[in-house]
């Protein structure tokens, strides 16, 4: 044996190593992102009956005809929708569970069998279809060689690819925006560039410095707020600074206007994005990072090296196991992935079992 230090390829071995640790933390991160959209949604009890509001929610091409647009919860995602061709639709305002529904056929609900026939406050867009944008195009795009971000619009709550905004490539960085409205909605309703002079963003555009973004309190239910002067070019789609919102006048006569244009839900403070996320923070539980560090603490130095010694072999026997799908080009069902880790449990038991004649 050399005492030369570590080879090259130990080196190498330990550069391309996962450690325990990174996968706990990797996945934290996967969770979090998934607490942003699921951390205030009931996996067990279907939503029907909390009315209309803002909600994680899915689309089921197994159950729907072709053209019929419904919108799933996720409890009735994984109680009555699993191993169906789902949309996922991240969150829309305003939506009401439909599982079970007229919609549906002669499929009920298996959570709630209360359900009106239709849910008529509903709105639904093509996302319900499984296509996005301007371009009507699915995500991921398997036709699509290059990837390009894509942005929400908080009005009509599609989603845009960054290259089909109007805006060219000015285009501001995420940090400096908090909502972007695309170029549809705001040609439908160009009462809001008057408050893009002050509260919209982009890379050659700014808020002045020396603008006063403040609102008189004594005036903003009795006088008029909306600005007087408007927007030199009314083209494209326009990003919002942080707290814009706030600035929204709300007087009687622009909250007629935005009853009449159907976007009252905009003086809402509850209604954004970000708000619901909040909420979905506060109300998640421990990760698994934080379960298994918890974990890992618990264990004695042995233990711990046995633990990630396990979890490497693990590792190295999953990774083997997906690449005879990648070779032969299959998917990889729930299925295969039950059946793997049922092996590696009876595997386990052959190592820890101790043979009867042991004495």
């Amino acid at each position: 044996m050399s005492d030369n230090g570590p080879t090259s390829s130990t080196l190498e071995e330990e550069e391309n190593s996962v450690t325990m640790v990174d996968v706990l933390k990797e996945e934290t991160e996967l969770e979090e992102d998934c607490n942003a959209v699921l951390g205030a949604s009931d996996d067990q009890n279907c939503s029907y009956s909390k009315g209309y509001f803002r909600q994680a929610l899915y689309a089921c091409k197994t159950c729907c005809d072709p053209g019929v647009r419904a919108a799933i919860c996720f409890a009735c995602s994984l109680q009555c929708h699993e191993g169906h061709e789902l949309v996922e639709l991240y969150t829309k305002r305003h939506t009401r569970c439909d599982c079970g529904n007229s919609k549906f056929g002669d499929k009920s609900c298996s959570l709630d069998s209360t359900k009106a026939p239709e849910n008529l406050e509903n709105k639904y867009n093509q996302n319900y279809d499984g296509v996005y944008c301007i371009c009507a195009r699915p995500y991921p795009d398997p036709d699509e060689t290059e990837s390009d971000e894509m942005i929400q619009c908080i009005v009509c709550e599609d989603w845009y690819h960054s290259r089909h905004l109007g805006n060219g490539d000015n285009l501001p960085n995420d940090d400096d925006y908090s909502e972007m409205i695309c170029s549809g909605c705001m040609k439908s309703h160009e009462f809001l560039w008057r408050y893009a002079l002050k509260y919209s963003v982009s890379k050659t555009r700014k808020p002045s410095p020396s603008a006063d973004n403040s609102i008189n309190v004594e005036d903003v239910n009795t006088d008029c707020t909306l600005p007087s002067d408007d927007f030199p070019t009314k083209e494209g789609s326009c990003f919002w600074t942080e707290g814009w919102r706030s600035s929204l006048c709300t007087c009687s006569k622009c909250k007629k206007l935005y009853e009449e244009q159907e976007v009252l839900y905009l003086i809402d403070a509850l209604d954004s994005v970000q708000a619901y996320e909040e909420v979905c923070k506060a109300s998640k539980t421990e990760t698994q990072y934080e379960k298994g560090m918890k974990a890992l603490a618990s264990l004695g130095h042995v233990q711990q090296l046995n633990a990630i010694e396990e979890y490497n072999n693990m590792k190295d026997s999953l990774k083997q196991y997906l690449q005879k799908f990648v070779e032969n080009k299959k998917v990889v069902r729930e299925e295969d992935i039950k059946e793997f880790f049922s092996g590696m449990k009876a595997q386990k038991r052959q190592r820890v079992d101790v043979p009867t004649f042991c004495r």
